[in-house]
């Protein structure tokens, strides 16, 4: 150093990655975007992947679906916790040791999302083979349709481990900056899914007629495809955080460290799942045609979702590595933009709900009375959907910084408002124009209490 400081490395440290000097000096706009271009493609994947599962089990008839059907949100659930959860807090521990310099303690935190996802799954599997079966019948499965609940729900769950492992160690890359290996691994394992299962549920060429099992299967071969990927390049000598010898122990204040932010964003993953759950059994209120077109308007918002996750894990990595390496101001500056584009995803996203909402309902719809609905819905909640872009940017940059629990309290605030004032509206009598309404109010709360924390990041 010029002013003769010498300066120590963390013990085991190696040089900079390009990928963490990416997140630590280059410029903030092009550098989140760069990171984020790949896991576009990684949401495009995920949105193949629940839109094709649904087509193939609709060629085994009506009970299939049905009983799939109940299994499948319950499969989603663990989906969303172990990658938008749990695993955002691997991402962000291994990014802030990276950024810090200290990569051996990056190592140790990857093999501390191994054993985690080893744990969960077991549990998680365990779990829901001992109980599944009569959660299904309490939900109101029988005959038919419950036999394939069990079915499904057997290989799925039973295999549920490989979900784990996919979705924690592809967070451990990802907190490295090398988001084209994770994502690459989810669309390796999307186009295996798309070949699979097909061939195992009908029985085409030399395979036996599976049916909803031989969907499971594929589903699970799917996430053992993106596992191997993930777990051979974490092996690898190219991993900027990777499973190396003699850092492979358990390290219970790692661990700590992975689940003080992976719990909360596991918990504004579930709060605002079951925010959306409540709405729909209140629009369910009402009828049949209105329970329809609010179905069909939602996907609208539920696509917005994933592309903003695409860019708000990178900004997981970017604000983690930068508080890591002591630039405070420059997590900051990432926050800002992460919000800002998050938030022209929205302007776009409105538009659409605003200016075409009949359009979209064509997409799904000719029903005159479910597109009315729907319309309804996208114009009433159409302003809000840009202020929901700059929230989830925030929502990121907030659980990159360790705040993870802000965003759960602001999605705990989002549920309450829609649960109090929506279930009054619902009682009082009102129509679905105030409901929507109430809808669209829940939305401007959750997004204002994560614009005000944002300011203090």
């Amino acid at each position: 150093m010029p002013d003769g400081t010498i300066v120590m490395k963390p013990h085991g440290a190696r040089a900079a990655s390009p990928r963490t000097r990416l997140m630590l000096e280059g410029r903030v706009v092009p550098s989140l975007l760069r990171l984020a271009a790949p896991n576009i493609g990684e949401a495009i994947a995920r949105v193949g992947f629940i839109a094709a599962d649904a087509a193939f089990i609709g060629w085994l008839g009506r009970d299939a679906l049905a009983g799939v059907s109940l299994v499948f949100p319950l499969f989603l659930v663990c989906q969303m916790i172990s990658a938008g959860g749990i695993g955002i807090g691997v991402s962000a521990a291994v990014a802030g040791a990276l950024g810090a310099g200290d990569t051996g303690q990056a190592d140790r935190t990857a093999a501390q999302a191994l054993w985690l996802s080893l744990a969960a799954g077991l549990v998680v599997g365990a779990a829901m083979l001992l109980g599944g079966p009569s959660l299904y019948r309490f939900l109101g499965a029988s005959g038919p349709a419950l036999a394939a609940a069990r079915a499904y729900s057997a290989v799925v769950f039973g295999g549920v481990v490989l979900v784990w492992l996919m979705n924690l160690l592809a967070n451990a890359v990802r907190g490295t900056g090398a988001m084209a290996v994770s994502a690459g691994a989810i669309v390796a394992g999307e186009a295996v899914h798309l070949a699979l299962s097909p061939t195992l549920i009908l029985g085409l060429g030399p395979f036996p007629r599976l049916g909803v099992a031989g969907a499971a299967i594929a589903v699970l071969a799917s996430y053992g495809t993106g596992a191997a990927i993930v777990l051979g390049y974490l092996c690898s000598r190219r991993a900027g955080a990777g499973l190396r010898a003699g850092a492979l122990g358990l390290r219970r204040a790692l661990l700590r460290r992975v689940l003080a932010v992976g719990v909360p964003a596991a918990a504004t993953n579930f709060l605002f799942q079951a925010a959306s759950i409540a709405a729909t059994v209140l629009v369910a209120r009402y009828g049949a045609a209105a329970l329809a077109g609010y179905g069909v308007a939602q996907r609208l918002e539920l696509v917005q979702m994933p592309i903003s996750y695409a860019l708000g894990s990178a900004a997981v990595a970017m604000v983690a590595a930068n508080l890591g390496a002591g630039q405070p101001e420059r997590a900051r500056a990432v926050a800002r933009a992460t919000a800002l584009v998050c938030g022209l995803i929205g302007v776009g996203f409105a538009l659409i709900a605003f200016v075409a909402p009949s359009w979209w309902m064509e997409l799904f719809t000719h029903d005159p009375a479910v597109a009315r609905t729907g319309v309804l819905y996208l114009r009433s909640v159409a302003a809000t959907l840009a202020l929901s872009g700059v929230a989830y940017g925030l929502a990121f940059a907030l659980m990159g910084a360790g705040k993870a629990g802000v965003p759960a309290v602001a999605s705990l605030v989002r549920l309450g408002v829609l649960g109090i004032a929506g279930g009054a509206a619902v009682h009082a009598g009102f129509g679905t124009p105030t409901l929507f309404l109430m809808v669209a109010a829940a939305n401007v709360v959750f997004a204002g209490t994560l614009m005000g924390a944002g300011r203090h990041l």
